[in-house]
This record gives structure tokens, C-alpha cells and sequence, in this order.
């Protein structure tokens, strides 16, 4: 009999080679440490109103996969007819560099707690795994990857006049915030988090991020704009200094809600996901009055994560239309001037040129695209660690090694 990590190995292996002439998905029922992530529990997901420190490793690959049996929320539609995608003929082959060592994405898997992982090109699906029992009609956590959709519903909202000006302060949409540090801060500030505003997110049982939550959804939950209200000292001027910041986001999709005069998974639904051509419906974690938590929360299958990933690489464009205007896509990938920072609007640049992007979110989730390539790469994880540098340098590795083996010549990247 095999021995535990050589049975693991070989699942990965046998899965990777299922993709075989197709890239079809590849299932496995377990994972690295799948006993300690709960596979004899089947992957449990912790009971509604768990706290966050009770949380125990063994409730993390149900919580990621089935947020909706956690939390109730907010449903964001899709059309009748999917975006198609196709399924790259033949086995994706790819090899990077790691700390001295030469790594295949089988040892990529058997390394790291990915509960999915997924490459395309263009319209094309290269590789397709799930682990930990996970399914493709899962719907994945994406913590922080919705900050980028929170982002590119401001420019919708532009487009659609319902925002004036970036230069218009934040109480000219959230009235009840007039007379606050947020209230008089512009919009061009939230986008590239600049605004100023103290808020500590170190992921500890303390920081803002936590105060924020409690806020919105947590037992003495206090409403989206008394959420905010909490944090209301000014330590720089708006659009100086970038400082990474949910709250931020929060506000931003606060104001974009007020703007077009509904919940922000309905126009989510309306601008984004439905012109997208998502297979299934999304759905958005909201307080009891609908405020959506535009600094996180969404939840998705892989291949809808790759489908809006893949028009942020066609420069907006999918399914036949324009979904996201190309200016707004070329103003929100490309750095403000002075903040010294590699992020745009509400998304991380590689900080380099030709630039490539990433939406990502804590525990390992990320969604890379090159709109060189127009190679897209989305993960889902169950990392411990809220920011694990080193696991976040590795898949930058592999990442690299895609765009250069597969990419034109001299498409290399660079650790973020």
C-alpha cells in the first residue's frame, strides 16, 4: 500500500494526466494536509455566527467553498446564455524555478493548500484542477479580489453618468457622511487607496479590518455608514500617500451604490456579470440593510473568476461587447502619479513595463492576468497564513515561468 504522500502524488499526477487530449478538470479528494484541513469531516463548514478565533483549520476548505451556507447573501445574476470557453487540446507543460530547485505544477499542488487552480489563454482553458474534494460548480471566497470589481463598477458608473467626477467628495453621494474625514475626501483618492485616512489591517484580533466587519455583519452590527464612521482621522491628504485600506473600499462602493440608486450586487449583476457571460450566478456578502462589503466577500466559480480576468486582459472586452469601457481599464491599471506604489484602481501592478495585474485576496487567493499573453491565472486557497510571502513568491514563479515559456520572448515578470 502506499504510503500517505505518495498516494496524494500520485492523485495529482493521475489528475494532471486525465487532462490527457483535453484539458478537462482534474478532482482530488485530498490535498497537502488534508486530514489537518478536515477530509474526515468532509470538509466541514463552520456553524452560522462562528467567530473568527473559532475558526479551526478544518472549517477552511468548507468556509472557502460554501460561504453561503455560513453567511446568507446577496445573489448576483447571470444571463441565460454562458461566454464560451473552450479546452486547449493536450497537457499544459510547465516547469519554474523556486529556491534553487526546478518544480512542475503537480509539485505546485502537492506543495500548497490550492483548493483550485485554473490557466487560460484568451478563450482557451489550459489547466483545471480542484483538490480537497472541491467541485467545478463550486463557489469560491474571493476575500479580496472583490475590491477589483468594486473598482471597476466606479467606472461604470462614469460611463454612466451616475458618478460625475472623481473629483466630487464622498458626501456628494453618501450624504450622511458629510462633515467627516471620509465625507470630504474624493473619489480619486478611494480608487488607489490614498485617502488618507487612518486604518491599521494587520489581520490580527485587533486591527481596523476587524472593527470594520463587526460593524457591518458581526452581533452588534451598527450599519454600513456608523461602520465607517468609526474610522475618522485624517493622517495625510487625500491622494498623497498610498496605504492599503477595506475601508477605503467600503466607502468607494458605498458611494457607487447611492450613485446608481441600487444594492451593488445588482449593478454588479447588471454591468459586470450578466454582459460577461458568467455560467452561475455570483453571490455578494451584504449587512442587513444591503450594504454589499465592497472591500471583499464575492463568491464564484473558477471559470467565471477566469472569464473576468480575461476581460480585464482584452482590454474590457468579452463575449462580443464591450463590458468595461477601454479607457477605464488603461486608467485603472496604470499607477497614479507620486504614491510610489504598484497598485492602480483597486488592483496590484506588477511594476514594470509592460505591466501585468493582479486581483488578490488573503489565504492565497489571486487572480493574475497579462494582457501581453492574455494568459490568466486564478487561484483559490486555504493558506494559513493571511499574507504568506513565501507562497506568494513561489506562484509569482510559476506565473513567471508560464509567460515565458509560453509567451512571446522576453515576457518575464518580476516578484510583487
Amino acid at each position: 500500500m502506499l504510503h500517505r504522500p505518495l498516494r496524494l502524488l500520485a492523485a495529482v499526477l493521475c489528475g494532471a494526466a486525465a487532462l490527457g487530449a483535453r484539458a478537462e478538470p482534474g478532482f482530488v479528494p485530498d490535498g497537502p494536509q488534508a486530514a489537518a484541513y478536515g477530509q474526515a469531516q468532509g470538509y466541514p463548514v463552520p456553524p452560522p455566527g462562528t467567530k473568527r478565533e473559532g475558526l479551526k483549520q478544518e472549517h477552511y476548505v468548507g468556509l472557502h467553498s460554501h460561504y453561503d451556507q455560513f453567511r446568507p447573501l446577496r445573489e448576483v445574476p447571470t444571463s441565460a446564455t454562458p461566454s464560451p470557453l473552450s479546452r486547449a487540446s493536450g497537457s499544459l507543460e510547465l516547469t519554474y524555478q523556486h529556491e534553487g530547485r526546478t518544480h512542475t505544477l503537480a509539485d505546485y499542488l502537492r506543495r500548497h493548500p490550492v483548493t483550485g487552480l485554473l490557466i487560460a489563454r484568451d478563450t482557451d482553458i489550459l489547466f483545471e484542477h480542484y483538490q480537497y474534494g472541491r467541485k467545478d460548480s463550486d463557489r469560491f471566497l474571493s476575500h479580496s479580489l472583490a475590491k477589483t470589481i468594486t473598482g471597476l463598477l466606479v467606472g461604470a458608473a462614469l460611463e454612466d453618468r451616475a458618478i460625475r467626477s472623481l473629483d466630487d467628495p464622498v458626501s456628494a453621494y453618501v450624504p450622511e457622511l458629510a462633515g467627516t474625514a471620509y465625507g470630504a475626501t474624493p473619489l480619486h483618492a478611494l480608487l488607489p487607496m490614498a485617502s488618507g485616512i487612518g486604518f491599521r489591517e494587520t489581520y490580527q484580533p485587533d486591527d481596523d479590518v476587524r472593527r470594520l466587519i463587526d460593524g457591518l455583519i458581526g452581533p452588534a452590527a451598527m450599519g454600513a455608514v456608523a461602520a465607517v464612521r468609526q474610522f475618522d482621522s485624517r493622517v495625510a491628504e487625500p491622494g498623497r500617500v498610498f496605504h492599503y485600506s477595506s475601508a477605503d473600499s467600503q466607502v468607494l462602493g458605498m458611494a457607487v451604490s447611492r450613485a446608481v440608486g441600487m444594492p451593488l450586487p445588482d449593478y454588479f449583476s447588471r454591468r459586470l456579470w450578466a454582459p460577461l457571460g458568467a455560467e452561475a450566478n455570483a453571490a455578494w456578502d451584504a449587512d442587513a440593510a444591503g450594504d454589499a462589503l465592497s472591500f471583499c466577500c464575492v463568491v464564484a466559480r473558477l471559470r467565471d473568476w477566469a472569464r473576468l480576468g480575461l476581460m480585464i486582459a482584452h482590454d474590457g472586452r468579452w463575449n462580443g461587447r464591450q463590458v468595461v469601457s477601454r479607457p477605464w481599464i488603461h486608467e485603472a491599471t496604470t499607477p497614479p502619479r507620486g504614491l510610489g506604489a504598484n497598485y492602480g484602481y483597486q488592483i496590484w501592478l506588477s511594476g514594470e513595463t509592460p505591466r501585468y495585474y493582479a486581483m488578490r485576496g488573503i489565504l492565497g487567493q489571486a487572480v493574475l492576468i497579462d494582457p501581453i499573453t492574455r494568459f490568466v491565472l486564478v487561484q483559490t486557497a486555504v493558506n494559513l497564513n493571511p499574507n504568506d510571502p513565501g507562497a506568494s513568491a513561489e506562484l509569482t514563479a510559476l506565473w513567471q515561468a508560464l509567460l515565458a515559456q509560453h509567451g512571446p520572448p522576453g515576457r518575464f515578470g518580476r516578484t510583487w
